[in-house]
């Protein structure tokens, strides 16, 4: 067993629950690890029996181009994509943090986390 992991991936998105952050947006920092059986990859050096760190990182932007009022439906969102895009995943987790929340206080992040497994 082996883990893709993928830190800090960069987006500018605009999910939340007000009216501003419909129009103004947000970066978001996203963070997930996908466990998987590497055994095939590692032997054989053949991309086709790995988990593409480049496919995952193009459903994290797919997902969350796509506007929702909670971090965790965006989570969720993006977890279902990456079991459904790579059977050989048994588990997901991810992290989806939203920068300079509009919460009224002095928050750098606020942050959900979800993880799924088959």
């Amino acid at each position: 067993m082996g883990k893709v992991i993928l830190n800090d991936i960069r987006v500018y998105a605009f999910h939340g629950c007000m009216d501003e952050e419909k129009k103004i947006g947000s970066e978001y920092i996203v963070r997930l690890e996908a466990e998987t059986n590497m055994d095939m990859a590692a032997a054989s050096d053949r991309l086709d029996y790995a988990v593409d760190y480049v496919t995952l990182n193009a459903i994290v932007k797919k997902e969350m181009s796509v506007r929702s009022k909670l971090l965790e439906n965006v989570g969720k969102r993006i977890i279902d994509s990456i079991l459904q895009s790579f059977p050989a995943v048994n588990l997901v987790s991810v992290s989806v943090s939203k920068q300079n929340p509009p919460i009224g206080g002095d928050v750098g992040e606020v942050s959900v986390q979800l993880k799924a497994s088959r």
